[in-house]
């Protein structure tokens, strides 16, 4: 398989399931910000110290994969089959990543007031990420106000971003480095 097809030189790009839309595309753009969320995820994983982090993270990452090959799919038609080897959402995970979030929680002293992003390199890269993340949500719900998401998709990129607010503060706390805490006053 070549790595260019230059199929896209004239500026627009294949869905999987058919039909071509211009690399501006609504829909590409909210598959592009998550592949741009993936990346960043993996450059947490270079950089985070904490091993479970690492881990856990490392399978995001495949859903992620996932999740940007539904939202680069076709919107469903009626009277055209789906296409075949979209992979399945993991909607499951929701659940799983409130209790690595309820579990980082236990660690952590309570939040008190707005912190700034940064800290260590691994919770700086983590804050970074879930920018991104939140980014990649505001896009998948504007392709929502136009075509049809698949459900589950909001809901998961929602509770990313949380686990990597709370991956932050814990990767910082093992590294001993306390939230800046923001003051009205800087």
């Amino acid at each position: 398989m070549k790595i260019y097809t230059r199929t896209g030189d004239a500026g627009e790009t294949a869905l999987f399931g058919g039909g071509r839309v211009t690399k501006d595309h609504h829909r590409v753009g909210a598959y592009g910000t998550v592949d741009e969320l993936n990346a960043a995820v993996g450059w947490v994983v270079a950089n985070v110290v904490d091993g479970e982090i690492r881990d856990l993270l490392s399978l995001v990452q495949h859903d992620l994969f996932a999740l940007g090959s539904v939202l680069a799919t076709t919107p469903p038609i009626e009277g055209r089959p789906e296409p075949k080897g979209v992979p399945e959402l993991p909607v499951g995970r929701i659940s799983e990543m409130e209790g690595w979030i309820d579990s980082a929680e236990v660690e952590l002293p309570p939040l008190r007031s707005f912190i700034l992003p940064g800290g260590s390199r691994g919770g700086a890269a983590l804050h970074v990420a879930r920018t991104v993340c939140r980014r990649a949500e505001r896009a998948v719900v504007h392709l929502s106000t136009l075509e049809p998401v698949a459900s589950g998709v909001i809901a998961y990129l929602n509770r990313l971003s949380d686990l990597l607010f709370t991956y932050a503060r814990l990767e910082n706390q093992g590294a001993g480095v306390a939230d800046v805490e923001w003051r009205k006053e800087g």
